[in-house]
């Protein structure tokens, strides 16, 4: 299976560099950084690098604290990161601090063709790989493997859906991969039973890097004018929403309307290119064109790395991904700031953290997507019931603050072992 795929993947070269070139017209990828996708432009500094790959933005948000932890242990340390998406690539030099952001270098990963990697690793030759949730690429892996490179996996997450496709079609491939790993730390319970139950033969303690993330940022003075603009007025967020959510957040909006005049409901998609169809939708204004939330009933936040803002500002959120089969973004994030969660039945990307909101009382979960607006307005007339969530969710998230300090020193020995060797 690993020659099949090795020669598979040389094959499509020529497809793959066509497929960029898309992408690029889409506004997917930075033509101008093109080459990296080939592993080009290697850059390395003197002394020691770790390489650790988030492939977009939830993953890129999860490392930072572990990025802190590692210089705070190590501050000669060199830090390679690389991501998959142009949104975290934008998003990653916005959220380093001054002191962060000199050890560390960006790079798009390279895909996974044998030449590319080989150039990849050739030029940076890192001391040490860590991945992030669920890269795992044959090629890339093998490549690491024959130059003797200990490679760790954190937050290893096996989807119901890989598990099934994995154990059926590719086990002794999926056996090999994760015997690569000299460290491998699972997401959850339930993944740690499917990475076993797929042969990994070494497994950490679970540990779930989103649980530790530090609270999203946000500007004072933007907030400032936002809150200016915004007044008095109830808010509504959607996080973070998908293809067909929007018409759903905007229909229980007008359900509300008669009851709750003054109701603004502001939607952030996943995808900011997606603005102008959703502001064209709710006859609203775009924060993308510099505008700020008017009079009407809706406002378009769809910018890149400001959802911290609107956490902040919003009476309750409602997750996005989960009202569609999508599976649900991280709803962490909203925890962390005290607001008030609101979940849809879709939340199979965060079962375990889904569970454990619900059982502190730290979220609210709709049967349906029919229920939202009851939902709403039965907290906006009950505070006292927004408050409560807010309360079981400040249990669950302070659970985990010092995961990222035992997952640098556990990464700092496998340098040691490396320079050792």
């Amino acid at each position: 299976m690993s020659r099949i795929w090795r020669a598979a993947a040389t094959l499509a070269a020529p497809l793959l560099r066509w497929n960029l070139q898309r992408r690029v017209r889409r506004g997917k990828e930075e033509a101008g950084r093109l080459p990296e996708r080939e592993g080009f432009g290697a850059a390395r500094p003197e002394g020691r690098l770790l390489w650790l790959h988030a492939a977009s933005v939830g993953e890129t948000l999860a490392i930072l604290p572990l990025l802190d932890a590692l210089v705070a242990r190590d501050p000669a340390l060199n830090l390679l990161v690389t991501t998959g998406t142009l949104t975290s690539a934008q998003l990653l030099p916005q959220r380093l601090s001054p002191e962060l952001a000199a050890r560390v270098i960006h790079r798009y990963v390279p895909l996974d063709v044998p030449a590319w990697i080989d150039r990849f690793l050739e030029g940076w030759r890192p001391d040490a790989v860590c991945l992030v949730e669920s890269e795992l690429w044959p090629n890339l892996l093998g490549a690491c493997a024959a130059r003797g490179i200990p490679m760790a996996l954190l937050n290893a997450r096996i989807s119901a859906q890989s598990f099934r496709r994995w154990r059926n079609f590719g086990p002794r491939l999926i056996r090999q991969l994760l015997g690569r790993f000299a460290m491998i730390v699972p997401r959850s319970a339930e993944d740690a039973a499917r990475l076993m139950a797929l042969g990994a033969p070494r497994l950490a303690p679970v540990g779930d890097l989103k649980l530790a993330a530090a609270p999203l940022p946000a500007d004072p003075a933007k907030l400032a004018e936002l809150r200016a603009a915004i007044g008095r007025r109830p808010v509504l967020f959607a996080a973070s929403t998908h293809p067909g959510e929007d018409a759903i957040i905007l229909a229980a909006a007008r359900q509300l309307a008669p009851r709750f005049p003054q109701l603004l409901t502001i939607i952030a998609p996943r995808h900011p290119d997606r603005g102008a169809e959703i502001a064209a939708m709710a006859q609203a204004p775009r924060r993308g064109e510099g505008a700020l939330p008017g009079p009407g009933a809706a406002y378009i936040a769809d910018t890149i790395g400001e959802l911290g803002l609107f956490y902040r500002l919003a009476s309750m959120a409602v997750i996005g991904g989960s009202l569609v089969r999508h599976g649900g973004q991280n709803p962490l994030e909203a925890a962390r700031l005290g607001c008030p969660v609101i979940l849809g039945p879709n939340m199979q990307n965060f079962t375990d953290t889904t569970a454990a909101l619900l059982a502190t009382g730290g979220a609210l979960q709709l049967p349906d997507a029919a229920a939202l607006a009851g939902a709403v307005s039965d907290m906006l007339s009950h505070p006292e019931r927004a408050a409560g969530l807010v309360a079981g969710a400040s249990r669950v998230v302070s659970a985990a603050t010092d995961l990222p300090g035992r997952m640098a020193v556990a990464l700092l020995g496998l340098l040691s072992g490396r320079t050792a060797g």
